[in-house]
């Protein structure tokens, strides 16, 4: 087999570990069809993902992210730009305007589905849910964020990666099969990670971060639990100290 052949085939492998090998419908976020992307060019890692930076007076949801339930997208975006995130400032604008104010350990779920980290949460909690919210309402795609960290979707481990890099939990992309034994086994107190071969998901500060809940409320950050019917076959994990 040709030099080039072996590498693509590398590729081809790495990326079937995904978020594991299940093979449910289309348009749904533990979809396991082979990614759009397997032909671009594998990206060098970097130590945190090149995220862009909050900007203040950034455009605001568009009306299908804000209206409700939406369906995944599982194909690359078209225009290949990365949708803008919302900032900090426009975060608790929006929490003023309704009422609500930060608690000290539990996370606040805004109206248009992006969170306020904890005013007592650790840095790197507050460098997670930042994180979270700057891809929050990007698509899915199986094997986005695998490529490269900076992508225009993300799938399940894929989305966990980049929020744990930026937050230096991590220093390397995973699939959802290594987290099932990455940090330490049981619950955290601020992280809570459920990994198996086919999906993963975590709890941040008491809300959800899922690509299931991308799929029912159009932003990966829920303040509903898992529904999952094989929640039993997922391995708990914390990351140390959290």
């Amino acid at each position: 087999m040709r030099t080039g052949g072996i590498a693509a085939l590398a590729v081809v492998l790495f990326l079937l570990a995904g978020c594991g090998q299940l093979q449910p419908s289309p348009t749904s976020p533990r979809t396991h069809a082979a990614p759009s992307s397997l032909g671009q060019t594998v990206t060098g890692l970097h130590a945190r993902p090149q995220a862009i930076e909050p900007v203040a007076g950034a455009a605001a949801p568009s009306a299908a992210a804000s209206a409700g339930p939406t369906e995944v997208s599982v194909g690359s975006g078209s225009d290949g730009a990365l949708a803008q995130p919302a900032s900090n400032a426009q975060i608790r604008e929006q929490l003023a305007e309704s009422g609500m104010t930060a608690s000290p350990n539990q996370a606040t779920l805004t109206p248009n589905g992006l969170a306020v980290a904890p005013i007592d949460a650790p840095a790197a909690v507050q460098a997670v849910i930042t994180a979270g919210n700057e891809i929050a309402r990007l698509p899915y795609r199986y094997g986005g964020g695998h490529l490269t960290y900076e992508d225009t979707a993300y799938d399940c481990s894929g989305s966990i990666s980049y929020v744990f890099a930026a937050a230096h939990l991590l220093n390397r992309i995973v699939v959802s099969g290594q987290l099932e034994s990455w940090g330490e086994p049981g619950p955290g107190k601020w992280i809570t990670v459920f990994a198996n071969a086919g999906h993963t998901f975590m709890y941040v500060a008491g809300l959800r971060f899922d690509t299931v809940a991308l799929a029912e409320t159009g932003s990966r950050w829920s303040d509903t639990p898992a529904d999952e019917p094989d929640l039993s076959t997922f391995a708990v994990r914390h990351p140390v100290g959290l």
